[in-house]
């Protein structure tokens, strides 16, 4: 292999992302293309493909990518803040034309819907992820965060950090989730604590807890049909 990195300028012109969204649209293009357009240019180093490529390994994938913080993706080498810029404003963009349609939001009637929701993107994870899934007066879902990623703790959960994207969704209510990596979603007395700590916080803001859902391997416990809520 050689030492000397690929340049975007190497590449075939037909071959290249612009190029090829030209001739094939958006839609054939892959997640490293789509970012290498919005990133615009790489580094002296690397191509802005290369460039693309490590931040989307950085964050696993587009689910983590998406909830990132503009300190996040300027640890990263080469994405000073004009990239990370970028990137956040064409996240941004794309989650208020995914709102434009409340038709198309998915309504949350039962504690299986909420599971159903997030089960395939929570089971797998390594790590426990705490999601908060935010409702309007339909119960329709109108934002997914991800809160914290780590072991599940009272003083980490906050619920500042839960009701602060509620307040400025205007939020009626919120589904929490977190995932057992162990595949067995039997919830821990820090799971109840950090629930009942939340619902009270809730009633407080006046944006109300529905649930707690924990999902396991193809399980799910919910914490309201257990009579923690």
């Amino acid at each position: 292999m050689s030492d000397y990195p690929i340049m975007l300028r190497d590449v075939p012109e037909e071959e290249r992302p612009r190029e090829r969204l030209i001739r094939k649209g958006p839609e054939n293009l892959s997640n490293q293309e789509l970012l290498a357009i919005i990133l615009r240019t790489g580094t002296v180093n690397e191509s802005v493909l290369q460039l693309s490529q490590r931040v989307i390994q950085h964050f696993e994938g587009l689910r983590l990518l998406k909830n990132a913080s503009i300190e996040e993706l300027m640890e990263i080498k080469g994405i000073g803040q004009a990239k990370a810029i970028q990137i956040l404003a064409s996240l941004e963009l794309g989650e208020r034309i995914i709102q434009l349609n409340p038709s198309d939001k998915y309504t949350i009637r039962s504690p299986e819907d909420g599971a159903s929701y997030l089960m395939e993107e929570l089971r797998f994870l390594t790590q426990e992820h705490f999601v908060c899934l935010y409702l309007n007066t339909k119960n329709q879902v109108i934002h997914k965060q991800t809160i914290f990623i780590g072991s599940l703790n009272a003083s980490i959960v906050h619920p500042r950090e839960v009701f602060k994207e509620g307040i400025r969704r205007s939020a009626a209510s919120v589904l929490c989730f977190h995932n057992h990596p162990s595949g067995d979603p039997t919830p821990s007395q820090e799971d109840i604590q950090v629930t009942k700590r939340l619902v009270e916080s809730g009633k407080v803001i006046g944006i109300d807890v529905l649930d707690h859902i924990i999902i396991g391997d193809k399980k799910y416990v919910s914490l309201k049909e257990k009579g923690y809520i």
